[in-house]
């Protein structure tokens, strides 16, 4: 009889150790399992909130406007905020997930269970490379990362964010007020997160615009590697190359010289103006006063149509227009674009500092920069005086800029940036280099090219001779 108790005694301690046991193990898992869920439903709130349309946020904005879409918009209205609150839970979700899973590891699998396994391994696997406590640890280790890895990633990362991308504005209706208390609860940290990533940022940016050369070069070059080699897409890469160097060009570098362009005087009789206009071919045309450096006003050959039988003394002067722009010869061609829009204008006048005429820019000249020449049916055939003598060997006019130099000769429009100085054209370029002004024949070497001085006068380089040393196929 007493022996049958103390059975009947161990037994029901043995079943009391056991379900404690049990107990303690099963509360393990659940919290494991509700972390997976927490750290699921924390990962498909970022990309909810992170990817709400324009259209989803208006329909909260001008809906009924109830708790949940007030607190949408509030926790939007500061999305560093939100996404530093986002992060610091999902990391400290995550940490407590490791921790957790090892402990149900441990009541999964024991320690003589991990003794008897580092054995196994030991004799069957490694063949005594590595004593079994080693392979034990290993084990264990390698167990819990993989498992730990594998439900994180697929419970935790991928199935939720794959879910939030498609019922976003259901998941950030459902985290609206979570997310609301962990925003107030993690106020300090989240702010401070904040302000270090905003410096860190600001540190980079200023870092970074030192480097605007060089990432406009890269950009050329990353334009060049996505086109093929066929005519069509080597247009479509020039005229993407216009478009990253067009805030960067001046209005100098696109202008008309003085000595270039077609003006008429304020005095000249009717039938002189007539003979002008015909001679240049122009649509509009300066007019000055005295000189050149007194623009009065711009005529349009269209307002002449109705008094070309008039006689030599009509007084064609009442026709121009005195709506003139007057632009520094350093104003950006973006700008100047934005001028004409506003304006209404085709043409403007660079002037110097002095107030000097240096020339005219029109409306052409900036759209060439970007899709090329435009030609006309009153237009040569190339607008650019050159002669191509052969592959790498041109003839150029004196006052050609070193932009269409530049396209004439396969060259970046940046190659002479780097030296050009004040020089804007090819004969400036040379003056720039050499001091003064060379006789005929005088040679020297810019880069990769050999230029030689054909003609020239006292006072400017008429025509020079180019040769590139390497020749473009």
């Amino acid at each position: 009889m007493e022996t049958e108790s103390t059975g009947i005694y161990l037994l029901f301690n043995s079943f009391i150790l056991l379900t404690a046991v049990d107990w303690v193990f099963v509360s393990y898992f659940v919290l494991l399992l509700v972390l997976i869920g927490l750290s699921g439903v924390i990962a498909a709130s970022e990309i909810a909130y992170f990817s709400l349309s324009p259209s989803n946020v208006r329909m909260l904005e001008e809906g009924d406007k109830d708790d949940v879409a007030k607190k949408i918009l509030h926790l939007r209205s500061k999305p560093q905020l939100l996404l530093a609150t986002i992060l610091i839970t999902n990391n400290l979700v995550n940490v407590a997930m490791v921790i957790v899973s090892q402990i149900v590891l441990s009541q999964l699998i024991t320690e003589s269970d991990m003794t008897t396994i580092g054995q196994w391994l030991h004799d069957y696997i490694f063949l005594g490379l590595f004593n079994p406590q080693q392979l034990a640890i290993g084990f264990n280790f390698f167990i819990t990362i993989v498992v730990v890895t594998f439900m994180l990633l697929l419970f935790g990362e991928v199935g939720p964010k794959i879910y939030a991308n498609v019922n976003n504005m259901k998941v950030a209706r459902f985290m609206a007020s979570p997310l609301t208390f962990l925003n107030f609860v993690f106020a300090p940290l989240s702010s401070i997160l904040v302000m270090w990533s905003n410096r860190i940022e600001t540190n980079v940016t200023k870092n970074r615009n030192y480097q605007t050369g060089t990432s406009k070069e890269d950009l050329d070059h990353a334009i060049e590697l996505t086109v093929n080699e066929n005519e069509a897409a080597m247009h479509d890469a020039e005229l993407l190359k216009g478009i990253v160097k067009f805030g960067d060009m001046s209005a100098r570098q696109v202008m008309k010289p003085r000595v270039d362009v077609a003006a008429v005087e304020k005095d000249v009789n009717f039938n002189e103006l007539l003979k002008i206009v015909n001679d240049s071919g122009y649509s509009r045309l300066p007019v000055y006063e005295d000189d050149f450096d007194k623009i009065i006003g711009i005529l349009y050959v269209k307002d002449l149509i109705g008094y070309t039988n008039e006689g030599s003394d009509f007084n064609w002067f009442q026709l121009v227009r005195s709506n003139l722009l007057f632009i520094p010869e350093t104003k950006k061609i973006d700008d100047l674009l934005r001028d004409f829009q506003l304006k209404r204008l085709h043409m403007a006048i660079v002037v110097d500092e002095f107030g000097g005429t240096l020339g005219i820019v029109t409306l052409e000249d900036i759209m060439e920069e970007v899709i090329g020449e435009i030609n006309d049916e009153t237009d040569i055939d190339d607008d650019i005086d050159y002669v191509k003598l052969s592959d790498g060997n041109y003839i150029f006019e004196g006052k050609t800029l070193l932009n269409d130099v530049c396209r004439i000769i396969g060259e970046k429009t940046s190659y002479f940036d780097d030296i050009k100085g004040n020089g804007d054209s090819i004969g400036g370029l040379v003056i720039e280099l050499l001091g003064h002004i060379p006789k005929p024949e005088k040679e020297i070497s810019i880069k990769d090219l050999k230029v030689k001085v054909v003609s020239a006068t006292s006072r400017r380089i008429e025509k020079v001779n180019i040769k590139v040393n390497t020749v473009k196929p």
